[in-house]
């Protein structure tokens, strides 16, 4: 297996069919550094569009649509000692007679200390003097190309993946996307130093990293909607709007795998969702909502 160290030279603010900018074989690594969401690289240089660049498209050999690919986030480190958010929430996620009441959705800038690993405001504010949080690395934009040879905006997500901006996206995690075109086409970008669940102000902490991943085919592997995987937990996911229409897409695809991996019927996966399944919310501030559906590993058995 071969490492790729992959310096993008162009970046695209949507996920679809495009030019390959690198192939790789089944199983290799490669590492590459993102822009933050507005486009800016670790020296603070603007280099693409705002609306979350992404680097790729990557090609993998053998992949063809009915595959899936394998993503193992391996490591995420911080290349910038700063990040932004907005520094308040969405008026999306706030009764509409409290929107009214809302301050103005300025810039806020985070310091990131790589040495200690932590994420503060710059300048607090009060009751935040000591808000100090632990770094907490996620890929919040990442897919495959949609099928139908469709280019589809880095605002949004669908089955193939996309801005679903949820905190296990990160080291450690492995994700499987359903491919739809040859090469399956991978795109990366759009990492946050840290994010509460929803993305509620818009924006994680943006900020670019180093990112290491495995890229590998699984064939013919019946995916409908991404998969993911922690040392813990199982989870699916589904993009949409409403909320539910992403909840029912997850949970679908729970009892598909359910059954593939783990051998149980529908009634049986019922019982078991029933009394153990947790949902996660990533984003509800862009086009599609994304719901996880949640099982510790723990209530599991393969077989």
């Amino acid at each position: 297996m071969t490492t790729h160290r992959f310096i993008p030279t162009s970046f695209h603010n949507v996920i679809g069919s495009l030019p390959p900018a690198l192939r790789i074989a089944d199983g290799d690594t490669v590492v590459t550094e993102t822009l933050d969401a507005a486009g800016h690289d670790k020296d603070g240089v603007k280099r693409a569009p705002r609306g979350n660049p992404m680097n790729g498209p990557i090609f993998v050999e053998g992949a063809e649509p009915g595959d899936a690919l394998k993503v193992e986030i391996i490591s995420m480190i911080p290349t910038r000692d700063t990040g932004f958010t907005r520094s308040v929430v969405a008026a999306s996620v706030v009764d509409p007679e409290a929107v009214r009441d809302l301050p103005p959705r300025d810039i806020a800038i985070w310091a990131i200390d790589r040495e200690a690993l932590t994420v503060r405001l710059s300048e607090p504010v009060a009751g935040l003097e000591d808000f100090v949080l632990p770094l907490a690395p996620m890929i919040g934009c990442f897919g495959v190309a949609p099928s139908l040879g469709q280019a589809i905006s880095t605002a949004t997500s669908g089955e193939y993946g996309g801005n679903m901006d949820y905190r296990l996206f990160g080291p450690g995690t492995t994700v499987r996307f359903p491919v739809s075109a040859p090469g399956a086409l991978f795109f990366l970008g759009d990492c946050h130093a840290v994010q509460g669940d929803g993305e509620i102000v818009g924006t994680g902490v943006e900020t670019t990293f180093e990112v290491t991943v495995r890229l590998t085919v699984e064939k013919q592997a019946g995916l409908v909607w991404p998969r993911g995987e922690t040392a813990e937990d199982i989870f699916t996911i589904g993009n949409a709007r409403p909320l539910d229409q992403a909840l029912q897409h997850a949970t679908s695809e729970m009892l598909t795998w359910l059954a593939s991996d783990y051998g149980l019927d529908r009634t049986a996966a019922s019982h078991l969702l029933g009394q153990v399944v947790r949902y996660d919310v990533g984003n509800v501030f862009d086009p599609a909502y994304t719901m996880a559906c949640r099982v510790a590993k723990k209530w599991l058995v393969r077989r």
